[in-house]
């Protein structure tokens, strides 16, 4: 993606959700109209790490394997082809902050409208919801695709 310099950047936010595999091809499908690149971006953070204490240590955690899964979960939604266009990257911070920092400088912030936490009535999930108002370019919020039954 980096031979792109001076298309138009799109960040899209990656959790494994129904939500964000709709913004992941949204994304794509965007970037395509635009010529512009999309990079992926998937956020990490231990719970209870952001106390006042010593930082908490995760003996099950392992970033090798959340990148190879990151990787993964793009070639899953887009297949092969697809997943070359896209630039994976996983950061360690809350989701929000990841992604509000992530998407300084970039044209669009494209997130799913609900991701893995949250209550099921929600519209919208607080991430996207906190993305909507301090992200530093325009958002796109996607609903997951609906079934085909």
């Amino acid at each position: 993606m980096d031979t792109q310099q001076g298309a138009p950047r799109i960040v899209v936010g990656v959790d494994g959700s129904p939500s964000s595999r709709a913004a992941l091809r949204w994304a794509v499908r965007y970037a395509g109209l635009v010529a512009g690149r999309v990079e992926a971006v998937t956020a990490w953070e231990i719970p209870g790490e952001a106390s006042w204490s010593a930082p908490a240590v995760d003996a099950t955690f392992d970033e090798e394997d959340a990148e190879r899964l990151l990787v993964e979960e793009v070639s899953s939604v887009l297949g092969d082809d697809g997943a070359s266009l896209v630039h994976e990257r996983l950061v360690h911070g809350h989701p929000v902050e990841v992604l509000v920092d992530t998407a300084e400088g970039a044209d669009m912030l494209v997130v799913g409208s609900r991701g893995r936490g949250g209550f099921r009535r929600a519209m919208l999930g607080s991430v996207s919801q906190q993305v909507a108002l301090h992200a530093p370019c325009p958002v796109t919020i996607v609903r997951p695709d609906v079934p085909v039954d």
